[in-house]
């Protein structure tokens, strides 16, 4: 069994080793660099399973990183900020990252998500056959991984099909916020984060592009909807 690459991007080393150190213990193969560009160089020599990036980096910032990461590579994307304004994060989320961390982090929680951000780039891809899935005049292609609203075809990111795809396979099922982050990020969150907010928001921006009528609407207190546009 191929053991698994995680780089950790951390420009302050003594994280960087107490990361390095802990997740070599957990049989991870882990190494570090502590500059934007040093991170960069290392991921483009051979890409890992996974990144530990930090947002405040010298020589090139985490955003810029993650950017350039994530045009050359669907690798899993674990982002460290010290800011905790809901904008820094939502930023960090629009630039690619998979999920994040606020610090201080315990060593336990980090080590949860690493293992189920790997868990969920190993299981994605699946042997079905490609499919149409079609609702109130909305299609995702699973083949294509594209959605498609009338003539328009859009584009999503790696989680945003993934939560669009949950969507469509349970249209008018109100699916709570455990529920989603169970099957879209593979782990509970613990009710705090506002990710599910964060993901919703750009789909229904991509989904209403158009000014289409919206499909996703808000169950409030529980968690999201798809189903048919009010009407009028």
């Amino acid at each position: 069994m191929t053991t698994e690459r995680i780089l950790i991007v951390e420009d302050d080393e003594r994280i960087a080793n107490m990361l390095r150190r802990g997740l070599i213990f957990e049989g991870f193969e882990a190494e570090a660099a502590h500059t934007g560009t040093a991170g960069l160089e290392k991921a483009r020599e051979k890409m890992p399973d996974l990144v530990i990036l930090d947002l405040m980096l010298p020589e090139m910032d985490g955003m810029e990183v993650c950017r350039r990461l994530r045009a050359a590579s669907d690798v899993p994307i674990l982002m460290l900020t010290a800011k905790e304004s809901v904008p820094d994060r939502v930023a960090g989320l629009e630039a690619g990252a998979d999920d994040y961390m606020p610090k201080p982090f315990a060593f336990e929680e980090l080590l949860a998500r690493v293992r189920a951000l790997l868990r969920r780039a190993h299981t994605t891809p699946t042997g079905d056959a490609p499919e149409v899935l079609e609702f109130a005049g909305l299609e995702l292609d699973t083949g294509t991984r594209q959605a498609r609203r009338g003539d328009r075809v859009i584009d999503l990111t790696a989680k945003e099909y993934d939560l669009l795809y949950l969507f469509m396979r349970h249209p008018r099922q109100v699916l709570t916020r455990d529920q989603i982050f169970d099957d879209v990020w593979g782990y509970d969150f613990g009710g705090e984060s506002n990710i599910i907010e964060v993901y919703v928001r750009y789909l229904r921006l991509k989904l209403e592009a158009g000014d289409e009528t919206r499909l996703i609407h808000t169950s409030r207190g529980v968690g999201y909807v798809l189903r048919e546009p009010n009407p009028a």
